[in-house]
């Protein structure tokens, strides 16, 4: 179970907090437990009395019990008195109650394994202890595991100036975070060297943007060893919808590591199979009707955010990751980028070529531009405030856009960015960047069902809803017949959003997680069979041209 920690040493909380720790409580059951420690190697044959094991919210003793049981055949089989383990647990929580239940769990336990009462009574009453783990000192509770079921509250839901005190003392939590992210990193830097962090937590924290600090932290100095997710795996006693995932953490530079992901068929019996298969280190990858799972050599390097997929398909990515360059890169020129934003598109935007001065206008490519995968201009262009040096023109010297903007200024003066320069109301967002025009381009609609790139040989500017690239050294159609095949479409399924209905978001940020070959190590005729399947729009055949590119026999689901 996890509870919250919210004070070190006032027994009565207020109601609203009572009530939101216990909202965070959630039992865990006995074979996740058993399966998390398995996986970290806490086992009786080694002498457990000399680690330390830190339990950061320790509820009603659900981690506690098989913790117990486990050092008390350690002390068994290596000869030593229980009260040799006095200092080997220390498990936290805020509440009296849990406190008093786990401390009677532990003594209970360890009662039923043959050991005297007044020497259970002393390792429980040292084990448990009453007390704010965020807020505690890291030297104070320097361990060599860490485990549990870090609580799932959101932080806004903490009082104030705890909350000011929490995101003082643990820098990570940003944003509208959940709590977890603040135990992850208090875990962490607690940890001795070589020591391991095991939680079952939801996983959101490995996606999303207020889990950004804590990517870093373990990206920068942890080894992330396994993600084992466990969405539809009935792992706590009460429902809850918490998308949980067991995340192994290791204080030393990354290492290999593992991804998996069960089905609602993984128990007890599975998770012993998992550790077992895990364990060995030996076959690179299992699939079971409950769980499947891969090695890879390495985690994923970004911070930014971690891709979802299928082991199979996440430990194809980690190899492309490893392999290949970033697809924007500067030594081939290659960037990425997003259309111009205006602010006004009502104002900005017009299909009347006679609207203002010829050279006031310029051509505009929109996402309807893109649908049959061919670039078919509708005639859109934008009212263009720009010269070609980058500076917003001189309205004098255009009377018919000057007395266009005056006839529309009360619009345009009312936005974020007139209203910061007035004397700059008629600019738009972005500048336009003249060069962009020119140069050919492919162009990605925002929301698509599948990866979907256009080439503009030159001539038209793109709008914001259309991601752009450019490039100095790659050939387009070559580049983009590579980006239209599921290898490269892979890599967005895995970091983008996804929207009702499975739309993908190609914006730049995903778009820039692709990883290329380098344009010259490209064979002539893989060459033209790109450029041939981008022509056709031929996603299969430019599947099958990029797998030979990327030194692949498939792509795994």
């Amino acid at each position: 179970m996890a509870t919250i920690a919210l004070f070190t040493d006032d027994l009565t909380l207020p109601e609203s907090l009572q009530e939101a720790v216990e909202h965070g409580e959630v039992f865990t059951r006995v074979w996740v437990v058993e399966l998390i420690l398995d996986l970290l190697g806490y086992t009786a044959d080694k002498d457990l009395c000399d680690l330390r094991l830190v339990e950061p919210a320790c509820g009603g003793g659900a981690f506690l019990s098989v913790i117990a049981s486990r050092i008390s055949a350690s002390c068994r089989a290596h000869q030593r008195p229980l009260t040799d383990a006095v200092d080997a647990v220390r498990a936290f929580d805020l509440l009296g109650r849990n406190v008093e239940q786990s401390r009677a769990v532990v003594s209970e336990r360890l009662q039923d394994e043959g050991w005297e009462p007044q020497d259970t009574a002393r390792v429980a009453a040292e084990w448990v202890q009453q007390g704010d783990y965020l807020l505690t000192s890291d030297a104070d509770h320097r361990a060599d595991y860490v485990v549990g079921n870090p609580p799932y509250i959101r932080l806004e839901d903490v009082p104030g100036d705890r909350m000011a005190a929490y995101r003082r003392a643990r820098p990570t939590m940003g944003g509208r975070a959940d709590i977890y992210v603040g135990f992850y990193e208090a875990a962490l830097q607690s940890l001795n060297r070589g020591g391991q962090l095991g939680f079952i937590c939801a996983d959101r924290w490995m996606r999303n943007q207020y889990g950004r600090r804590l990517r870093q932290l373990v990206t920068q100095h942890f080894s992330m060893d396994l993600a084992l997710v466990m969405h539809d795996v009935d792992a706590f006693e009460d429902q809850v919808s918490a998308y949980p995932a067991i995340t192994l953490i290791s204080n030393r530079p990354q290492g290999a590591a593992v991804a998996a992901d069960t089905s609602r068929s993984f128990g007890a019996e599975e998770a012993r199979d998992f550790a077992d298969w895990y364990l060995a280190g030996e076959s690179p990858t299992v699939t079971t009707d409950s769980h499947q799972a891969a090695r890879m050599p390495h985690w994923f390097p970004e911070e930014d955010s971690w891709p979802a997929a299928s082991p199979a398909r996440l430990a194809v990515l980690e190899d492309l990751t490893e392999r290949f360059r970033l697809l924007e890169d500067t030594r081939t020129g290659t960037k990425v980028g997003i259309g111009i934003a205006t602010g006004a598109d009502k104002v900005f935007l017009t299909k009347d070529a006679d609207l203002v001065e010829e050279d006031r206008l310029l051509p505009m490519a929109m996402v309807r531009d893109t649908t049959s995968g061919t670039l078919d201009w509708n005639g859109t262009r934008l009212v263009n405030p720009w010269t070609a040096g980058g500076d917003l023109v001189d309205l004098t010297l255009y009377p018919r856009l000057a007395a266009y903007f005056e006839k529309h200024s009360a619009a345009l003066r009312k936005r974020y960015v007139a209203v910061r320069q007035p004397d700059r109301w008629y600019k738009t967002i972005d500048k336009v960047d003249h060069r962009l025009t020119r140069r050919e381009k492919l162009l990605f609609p925002d929301m698509k069902l599948r990866i979907h790139p256009v080439l503009d040989e030159g001539g038209l500017y793109p709008h914001h809803n259309l991601y752009f690239i450019v490039s100095d050294v790659w050939d387009m159609r070559v580049l983009g017949g590579l980006l239209l095949s599921k290898v490269a479409e892979a890599f967005v399924e895995a970091y983008a959003v996804k929207m009702r209905g499975g739309t993908l978001r190609f914006q730049a940020q995903y778009l820039r997680k692709i990883r290329v070959p380098d344009p010259a190590q490209i064979s002539e005729s893989d060459r033209a069979a790109l450029a041939d399947a981008f022509d056709r729009r031929d996603a299969e055949a430019a599947t099958i041209a990029a797998l030979r590119v990327y030194g692949l026999a498939e792509l795994p689901a």
